[in-house]
């Protein structure tokens, strides 16, 4: 080959790392002279020669990733269309050969040492293909390497290598084929590779089956903002809606909806939810139909909300409901999507203020005909015995009739009701349904609350609710009394007898007028008139007896009535003032409704009975003291979903109180009783104990559910502080980390959220945590082989701890201190070492001291742990415990070199990666070890460290913080100090050659 070619191939190299410069002719210019050579040997030799320095650069240099692009232009340029003809296949082998070439060369290069060349070797594949036309062909046997070499690569040990390969792929994948081992590959990596970028990469090229979709699904609940965010687009844009079941739906709706991060919610308003809507021909009924609104209220009118935002004019929002002149939906058309539309639409419209007043009032219809018009559908519900509520389609149509009726009584709220006739109309209406029998239960609690929302004096609250309650309990019957029959027979001679008389007097009457004597029948007249009145009389009376009817009011004990009035009686409690404290009227009905109903055998009612006991102690603290023994009774004695009604209660009590709950009001005290006051204070404090003791006992339950309360009730009282009790965390610590529970979201959540919380809070709560350390692991080193716990992993345990104690980790870190909670802990943990230096776990105590930040000030407490780690420096005999100690005394002795300078790095990574607002997410599940245990964040030992800066690239640098934009004559300056050029070096090589 001439020598000028040389030049020529290393002169376009050099003008293709250049952004200015026409890369089409560079190309056009190289392929011109490529065409011209009869040998390409050296030709392919020199061009990958130029090609190697540009490929062990790792860093995205800019003339790096023009030189790429170049390569990438020049290779794809050797493309021939497909030709059907077989004379020019030759031909087209020919034009293929350089594209062959260079495809060989780079799939020998990506197994190289260097992760730099891997990375090159895997982007210029992934460039290549992708820069392919669709219809190209490329040699089967090399497809077949490219494949195996790809799928090699994305289990390299380097993020960027992984992603460029999970690229490379996108075009080697076939969705019909189930054992596809592309698909494969990026189903694992999507569950299981560490790097969020790589999760991205696969997500972004993925080709959504119905082997791929459940995958896709579950990255919306990744921990990553931006890999949920691509997994919300990608649904989007390639998911029909039809292939996603109505959890699923509802699921992406509610998560997306209620993300922790702007970003998210974002792409599911701007690209979700008006995809679905362009399926659904812009019909957001027909989308709504297609969410099951009766199961997910909330959820589908969070949906309507981010629908109704986006609207551009009132008039789009008015589109989705037809009211008839009257301002109503005619009740033949009412359906559950339809009124739960108009629902959310009024309430969207009312929460704008004074900006909504006049859609509003062209939305809803006046207080009086509303009310109307709630009553006639209210009424209209249908009623079922016991063996019509077998029939499923029957039922369905009551729990369709209800939930259109609980819609519309949630537009209530949204009324008008400043107008005195309204509302008096409105009140009126609500306490007719609320008496009528065949008012759904469900819907009586919903109805008090609208009630006594419309009211205003809290007395008449009251007042009218209990009125309600006793009119339902002892309504107004039509009562017949029983009659005596001879009374009755009695009454009927005399009857006759009198009936005889008067055909007898109007005989005689027509004889004297007949003689003419008519005085005689004047008189025989009168008697006939007075004989008349009597029978009338007897008459009157006779029906009178047999209809002998009276109104009295009965009183009804069965259950489906008591728990009506029970619903009520809560309700009530729930919206008056706790301050209000109780009035006679409350007090009258707590023990002729609720205490009764907590005895009642009926399941149901008692439930009722037990939250209304609870809700009403809330308002009077006596009152709690009272019950409070019959609570506790309860949470131990009845039915599981009983005694957890009764846990919020006791729970809510001392939430309210205290653990002071018991106390009497002080008194005087006196020289009688003062002997009295101790054993006073140690019944109670005995009563407390025992309180905490069946607490405790109820987080060792079978019972989940009563378990997940109790949990949650502790972390409540911990939390506020009412509980200080370093066994109770480590109880709640173990909990969390038990194989057992690994199914029940709720506790996992809920602990997860508590312990950051609770340990971030103040320096007191640290230092409970950092009590609750020891008994923890000791825990855990004891545990039997056939315990659950033995299968926790006590190195992530450590690092909790760790974690939670560390002082920079405060909301408001506290004044600086002599001693930090870590250097606490540090001793607690020397200690712990120095009795029993043989112990298996004395390795991992050393570890966890590498990991605490401790005070190398000097000072007492800097002295006393360097005479404890000298102790265990002679005591210790393994060698991998003795470095850490060494290491360690060096930095107390103020040998700060060997501390690196990123201490966070080489700790657990951030709670909140872990627990914030996702903590119930899948890749939890993907992360778990697999023996069981709870992992709340990632060791990163020194090793590691060091290599974080080669494994992440530009994507996964923490973003700076906003600074002021430079001109653009200093950018140039500083692009041209830091870029890559390549010419110097291979300037070097040619004069080295």
């Amino acid at each position: 080959m001439p020598g000028d070619s040389d030049l020529e191939i290393e002169e376009a190299f050099r003008r293709a790392q250049k952004a200015h410069n026409n890369k089409a002719k560079l190309v056009a210019s190289l392929k011109n002279r490529y065409n011209k050579l009869e040998d390409k040997t050296e030709f392919h030799e020199e061009f990958v020669r130029c090609l190697k320095y540009a490929m062990i650069i790792y860093t995205r240099e800019p003339a790096v990733e023009n030189v790429i692009d170049f390569v990438t232009r020049f290779a794809a340029s050797f493309e021939t269309p497909v030709n059907e003809n077989p004379d020019e296949e030759e031909e087209e082998e020919d034009e293929n050969e350089f594209l062959n070439f260079l495809l060989n060369f780079l799939l020998e290069s990506h197994g190289a040492n260097s992760h730099a060349v891997r990375f090159r070797a895997c982007q210029l594949v992934n460039k290549l293909l992708g820069s392919l036309s669709e219809n190209a062909q490329i040699d089967d046997d090399l497809w077949d390497r490219i494949h195996e070499a790809m799928l090699i690569r994305v289990t390299d040990k380097y993020p960027n290598v992984r992603i460029q390969a999970a690229l490379a792929m996108s075009r080697l994948q076939d969705p019909s084929n189930v054992d596809c081992p592309t698909i494969k590959a990026y189903m694992l990596l999507l569950e299981n590779d560490s790097n969020p970028e790589v999760r991205r990469a696969v997500l972004s090229c993925i080709a959504p089956s119905a082997t791929t979709l459940s995958k896709i699904y579950k990255r919306t609940r990744d921990v990553k903002e931006k890999v949920r965010k691509l997994a919300y687009q990608v649904l989007a844009e390639k998911v029909h809606i039809r292939a996603l079941s109505i959890a699923q739906r509802v699921s992406l709706l509610h998560e997306g909806l209620s993300d922790s991060a702007d970003s998210v919610k974002e792409v599911v308003k701007t690209h979700l939810l008006p995809a679905w809507l362009r399926m659904q021909q812009g019909d957001v009924l027909q989308l709504l139909h297609r969410l099951d609104v009766e199961n997910c209220a909330e959820t589908a009118v969070t949906t309507l909300q981010a629908i109704f935002s986006m609207a551009t004019s009132p008039d789009d929002l008015q589109n989705g409901v037809r009211l008839d002149e009257r301002k109503r939906i005619p009740v033949d058309s009412l359906t559950c999507e339809n009124v739960l539309y108009w629902r959310a639409l009024c309430e969207f419209v009312k929460n704008k203020g004074n900006e909504g007043e006049e859609l509003l009032e062209r939305l809803l219809p006046e207080t009086a005909i509303f009310a109307e018009y709630l009553y006639s559908y209210l009424k209209s519900i249908t009623q079922l015995s016991e063996e019509q509520r077998a029939d499923m389609t029957q039922l369905e149509m009551v729990m369709t009739q209800e939930f259109i009726g609980q819609q519309l009584i949630l537009l209530v709220g949204c009324l008008d009701t400043s107008e005195e006739g309204g509302r008096k109309r409105m009140v009126a209406v609500l306490q007719e349904i609320l008496l009528m029998p065949n008012t759904p239960t469900s819907l009586i609690g919903l109805l008090v609350e609208k009630l006594i929302g419309i009211l205003r004096d809290d007395a008449q609250k009251i007042q009218m609710v209990a009125e309600i309650i006793s009119d339902v309990r002892e309504p107004i019957l039509p009562i017949s009394e029983p009659v005596d029959e001879n009374e009755k027979r009695r009454k009927q001679v005399k009857l006759a007898e009198v009936r005889v008389q008067i055909m007898e007097a109007k005989q005689t009457l027509e004889e004297c007028i007949s003689c003419q004597d008519f005085s005689r029948a004047a008189e025989l007249k009168d008697s006939i008139s007075q004989l008349e009145e009597l029978k009338n009389q007897l008459v009157l009376e006779a029906s009178q007896s047999a209809d002998n009817i009276k109104e009295q009011r009965v009183e009804k004990s069965d259950a489906k009535t008591l728990l009506k009035c029970l619903t009520m009686c809560a309700e009530l409690f729930k919206q008056m003032n706790i301050k209000r404290g109780i009035c006679p009227t409350m007090n009258a009905l707590i023990e002729s409704l609720i205490l009764p109903g907590v005895s009642n055998p009926n399941p149901a009612v008692r439930n009722m009975a037990v939250i209304c006991l609870g809700t009403a102690a809330l308002h009077s603290k006596d009152l709690a003291n009272t019950h409070l023994v019959l609570l506790l009774q309860i949470t131990q004695l009845d039915e599981p979903k009983i005694r957890i009604s009764a846990l919020r209660a006791l729970v809510d009590q001392l939430l309210l109180n205290g653990l002071n709950i018991l106390q009497d009001k002080p008194a005087p005290v006196s020289q009688d009783d003062s002997n009295e006051q101790p054993e006073h204070q140690a019944e109670e404090e005995s009563t407390v104990q025992s309180i905490l003791k069946m607490l405790s006992d109820f987080l060792d339950s079978e019972i989940c559910e009563l378990r997940t309360e109790t949990a949650e009730g502790l972390a409540k009282l911990m939390y506020c502080g009412r509980i200080l009790s370093p066994k109770l965390l480590s109880r709640l610590v173990l909990l969390w980390y038990n194989p057992v529970t690994e199914d029940d979201q709720r506790l996992r959540h809920c602990l997860g959220v508590f312990l950051q919380l609770y340990a971030r809070a103040s320096r007191t709560n640290q230092e409970c945590v950092e009590e609750s350390f020891l008994p923890t692991m000791r825990t855990l080193f004891n545990a039997p082989v056939t315990s659950p716990l033995s299968e926790v992993d006590t190195s992530n345990v450590a690092e909790l701890f760790v974690e939670l104690t560390r002082p920079s980790a405060l909301v408001q870190p506290a004044a600086v201190q002599a001693v930090s909670v870590h250097d606490s802990l540090a001793v607690r943990v020397c200690n712990e070492i120095l009795r029993d230096t043989s112990a298996p776990e004395v390795r991992l105590y050393c570890k966890t001291l590498s990991w605490l930040e401790i005070n190398t000030e000097p000072g007492p407490a800097n002295s006393d742990l360097q005479l404890l780690l000298k102790d265990i420096l002679q005591e210790v005999k393994d060698k991998h415990s003795i470095r850490i100690i060494e290491k360690l005394c060096n930095q107390l002795n103020g040998d700060r070199c060997s501390k690196s300078a990123g201490n966070q790095d080489t700790t657990l990574q951030n709670l909140d990666d872990h627990n914030g607002g996702e903590v119930n997410k899948d890749e939890t599940k993907a992360k778990r070890a697999k023996r069981g245990q709870k992992k709340a964040s990632t060791a990163k030992n020194g090793k590691k460290a060091e290599l974080s800066s080669d494994e992440s690239d530009e994507e996964n640098v923490p973003e700076e913080p906003p600074s002021v934009r430079p001109s653009r004559r200093a950018k140039m300056a500083a692009i041209d100090k830091t870029k890559q050029d390549l010419t110097a070096l291979m300037n070097q090589e040619a004069n080295s050659s």
